[in-house]
């Protein structure tokens, strides 16, 4: 199982450390030639979705990058990887791959809570932790979009297909879990393509 990791700027390190331990293998994405190799699934980290957004543009990597997710690749999206997939930004005339049909507000929590931590449920997962920094949340989501979690009130995670966004940043705390059920994702897509293929 390979994993792709956007590693244009942002948190990316600690997403392929996590995956790693888990037994996939990782790939960095840094460049349009990187989108040659094969792998199966593909990871936005956090960082600033602002850069991010227009270093995919610049370096050949969005359009590339946008078909796959739209043709069902699985994907997990932490923070301004959230903004990267969100179909609108409530604060933001900006729109990226818009493949996620939620409202997203950025930096949604303000200065004064920019970062914080709790723990809160997961939806079949359980209680895991969650460390905010300068956070989005999703103020609304589309029909077929499955909340994983709330907190106070606000989405922070969600599913919807083989895509996963949330606003806080499993990758910083020691919990596998999320990783582990992206991965249990990303299996399952495999084998339906195998089994496509067969056909």
């Amino acid at each position: 199982m390979k994993i792709a990791v956007l590693a244009v700027q942002g948190a990316f390190i600690e997403h392929e450390k996590k995956l790693e331990v888990l037994g996939a293998q990782c790939i960095e994405l840094r460049k349009k030639e990187d989108l040659d190799a094969e792998f199966d699934a593909l990871v936005l980290p956090g960082g600033e979705s602002t850069v991010q957004g227009k270093l995919l543009r610049e370096l050949g990597m969005f359009d590339i990058l946008k078909e796959k997710i739209e043709d069902g690749m699985p994907v997990l999206a932490t923070c301004a990887g959230l903004i990267l997939l969100a179909e609108h930004l409530t604060n933001d005339e900006h729109v990226y791959f818009g493949t996620l049909p939620v409202s997203v507000r950025r930096n949604a929590y303000g200065r004064q809570l920019g970062s914080f931590h709790t723990v809160q449920e997961f939806a079949g997962i359980g209680k895991v932790p969650m460390t905010f920094i300068r956070a989005p949340y999703m103020e609304e989501a589309g029909t077929e979009v499955q909340v994983l979690a709330k907190v106070d009130g606000h989405l922070v995670a969600v599913r919807y297909k083989n895509q996963f966004g949330m606003s806080f940043h499993p990758e910083l705390d020691e919990d596998s879990r999320i990783h582990a059920l992206f991965l249990q994702t990303v299996a399952c897509s495999m084998e339906m393509k195998e089994t496509a293929m067969l056909r």
